[in-house]
């Protein structure tokens, strides 16, 4: 489902030679599948979405939509056309809540389950979309980084505008995929999100004899490390959106994404921009069947929870030769961003060491100045708290400037280096020096560490803007959680000390198994099925308990786990000591 309105080039071709693992696929085994089958849904894998976008600071979310979802807008029902089908139900209705005068459904998977390459397949039919409905099934990628640097892969959208070209076609008889991801090249006027877009100019529709409302089609995205394929499977026959598979040349689609499911009512991508302007009849429903994904030639992953791994040892957010653990690449896994663009250009010191470096050349007195290493995936570094950020800096003695950090839920707190002054350990000799700040005082006690988007910022001093011009380089930039090195299989944060910590183990169902621990902070559990990998997931609080359920478990499946805690008052993680529990 497209976020914003965007223009540019094709910039994400479809391939010119075909790849037998999307055109001849082998598929594998069943990685995970939600069937929808109980009753009601499943709020371990999904979350529901209640608002207009204004809850999130983007009203009609990024498309001047015209609904408001609303939970009551969704179900587990019976099919009324598939006797014997129960399904996803989503609900457009033409009733007024607040300044909306329709509402929906919409829920997502964000938090609880991702996915990463395999064969995506979601079974479903639409109602007659006529003017104005906006039905889909579409992903988004785990990354904290704001759309469309995140990526966006849309299995199946419907409702939309048809090329100009096309004979004259129901719009129900008429369905689309897409992919959009960050281009440089897209970066023009009147496209300042600099959205690339598969679909632009390109044939990446399926328009079937008869029209696609209320019965079931199966949608299918083949996805590797290398392509993309979209399919209809109807009525037995598999179709093509796109003329040949895309190429996946961007490294946003070579990381995990989550799962929407929606119904949007008018916006930019339908003929409907007013309420006046939909014609669609309501109340419509749009029925999922099944969400599956299967391994495609043995690639697939399926990950529970957030799906983070903890960082451990010492973590190189910018570095060449210093040994690591793990470190980001700019371009690759990170990004380097210059805030105000009117006061800061690239410079041209040379690096402390290795061949790259930090460097910036600031050129207007007076104004403020600013930038950032942002990751382009979360990083957990809760057991770096009782550690520090150890860094080169080389910068004029005369010059104030903050380094900050920044997490996923818009916290950032920082630390001051004065002019004229030595701080941190670092001498102001206008030479390359050495910083040493701690991470508890650069963190405060707001910035959540389990959960960080910027390991680096600069920026200037409110009160003492620089009055001449001058370049500052950054260099070998390392998070050291002043613990030794531990492999990266290890599921518990580094600075993690055991303790009691009380928690159980509750079975819910045939397959579902109920995590609950105590938690006045922060509270993860750390489990494995049948000694296979470890899944690491943040419980959700409600009223001083963590809790997790744990689903796709079958009868004997043993499930060892144990829980690591935030101790605000010690402040340090505790872990709790292992269990087991088994399925009956």
């Amino acid at each position: 489902m497209t976020r914003h309105t965007f223009i540019g080039g094709l910039l994400l071709a479809a391939s010119a030679a075909a790849s037998a693992s999307v055109t001849s696929p082998v598929i594998g085994k069943l990685l995970w599948s939600e069937e929808f089958n109980g009753a009601s849904l499943n709020t371990s894998v999904w979350s529901a979405s209640n608002g207009n976008g204004c809850q999130i600071n983007l009203c009609g979310y990024g498309n001047q939509e015209l609904q408001f979802y609303s939970p009551g807008n969704l179900s587990i029902a019976d099919v009324p056309f598939e006797p014997g089908t129960r399904a996803l139900a989503i609900t457009a209705r033409r009733e007024v809540n607040g300044a909306n005068q329709f509402t929906s459904g919409k829920v997502d998977s964000s938090g609880k389950v991702q996915v990463k390459y395999g064969l995506v397949e979601v079974r479903m039919a639409t109602p007659k979309v006529g003017v104005g409905l906006w039905p889909a099934a579409w992903m988004l990628g785990v990354s904290p980084q704001v759309w469309p640097r995140n990526g966006e892969i849309d299995i199946m959208e419907m409702g939309g505008r048809q090329p100009a070209g096309l004979p004259p076609i129901s719009p129900d008889q008429f369905v689309g995929s897409n992919v959009i991801t960050f281009q440089q090249a897209a970066c023009v006027p009147g496209n300042e999100s600099c959205a690339a877009s598969t679909a632009w100019q390109n044939k990446n529709w399926y328009t079937p004899s008869r029209s696609l409302a209320n019965r079931f089609v199966t949608y299918r995205l083949y996805w590797t490390d290398t392509q993309m394929r979209f399919t209809v499977l109807d009525n037995g026959r598999e179709y093509d959106m796109y003329k040949a598979p895309i190429t996946v040349n961007s490294t946003a689609l070579n990381q995990p994404f989550y799962l929407l499911l929606n119904m949007a009512v008018g916006g930019n991508f339908t003929p409907a921009a007013t309420p006046a302007q939909v014609t669609a009849p309501l109340p419509a429903t749009t029925y999922v069947d099944y969400v599956r994904v299967y391994e495609l030639d043995g690639l697939g992953e399926v990950k529970l929870g957030v799906g983070t791994q903890p960082e451990v040892g010492k973590f190189g957010v910018f570095t060449d030769n210093t040994p690591v653990d793990n470190k980001q690449v700019p371009g690759v896994s990170a990004d380097v961003f210059i805030w105000n663009q009117g006061s800061m250009t690239a410079g041209d010191l040379p690096p402390y060491e290795g061949t790259g470096v930090l460097a910036f050349k600031y050129f207007a007195p007076g104004q403020w100045f600013g930038g950032s290493i942002q990751s382009r995936q979360v990083h957990d570094m809760s057991g770096f708290r009782n550690g520090h950020i150890k860094l080169k800096i080389k910068a004029p003695a005369n010059v104030a400037f903050r380094i900050g950090i920044y997490d996923t839920y818009t916290n950032q707190s920082s630390v001051t280096f004065p002019a004229n002054t030595t701080a941190y350990g670092l001498v102001r000799d206008g030479e390359w020096g050495t910083a040493t700040i701690p991470v508890a005082e650069i963190a405060g006690p707001k910035v959540a560490l389990q959960s960080m988007l910027d390991l680096f910022q600069f920026f200037s001093v409110d009160g003492a803007l620089p009055g001449q011009q001058f370049q500052i380089a950054f260099d070998d930039i390392v998070w050291d959680s002043g613990s030794a090195s531990v492999p990266r299989v290890a599921v518990a944060p580094a600075i993690a000390k055991t303790a009691a910590i009380s928690g159980s183990t509750t079975q819910t169902g045939a397959t579902t198994l109920e995590f609950a621990a105590p938690a006045s902070g922060w509270v993860d559990v750390h489990y494995t099925v049948n000694g296979g990998e470890a899944q690491t997931v943040r419980m959700r609080q409600e009223g001083g308990t963590g809790r997790y359920t744990a689903g796709g478990l079958k009868k004997g499946d043993v499930v060892e786990y144990r829980f690591t805690a935030w101790d605000a008052a010690r402040q340090l993680a505790v872990d709790s000591a292992p269990r087991t529990a088994v399925i009956r």
